[in-house]
């Protein structure tokens, strides 16, 4: 029989996700409102579940993320869907020693139109209680990342 997953500190840091959130982006500035949910599954799994409208005014779309900490891998684990694409974005990443930055990688469909894969991170960046960004970036041929997007994420009371 398994037993239940027990939280520890990397877990914990997740809670800081926990709750309702209004976001906002440069992108979506003329479509409306974009509200996420973040709860916890016992402390051991965050789910955060985004709607509102596409940034090109295209109609609704939903988002799940999934966050966790793997002690056997000794990393951040999660994936992220969306209504607007049918790729499945799988993460494995770290927090930056200040604890303040949570850096997730992953591969997926190069969204530059130069087709196949590209390496991304994807950066939630806590500002404080209340507000914090999650930022995009694909690498460059040099090694280093380009922003392609950023959101900004202020708790709703």
């Amino acid at each position: 029989m398994m037993e239940p997953a027990k939280a520890i500190e990397e877990q914990r840091f997740l809670e800081k996700l926990v709750g309702t959130w209004n976001v906002t982006s440069d992108d979506m500035k003329e479509n409306g409102q974009w509200t996420e949910v973040v709860r916890s599954l016992h402390g051991a799994w965050f789910v955060a579940e985004g709607n509102g409208q596409m940034p090109d005014g295209s109609g609704a779309a939903t988002t799940v993320l999934t966050l966790g900490y793997s002690p056997s891998k000794g990393k951040y684990v999660g994936t992220w869907i969306g209504s607007m694409m049918d790729h499945m974005w799988v993460y494995e990443g770290e927090v930056s020693p200040d604890g303040k930055v949570l850096s997730l990688y992953t591969r997926g469909p190069d969204c530059m139109g130069g087709g196949g894969e590209q390496d991304y991170r994807e950066q939630i960046s806590f500002i404080d209680a209340d507000h914090r960004t999650f930022a995009s970036s694909a690498k460059q041929p040099d090694g280093s990342w380009k922003q392609l997007m950023e959101a900004r994420y202020a708790r709703k009371p």
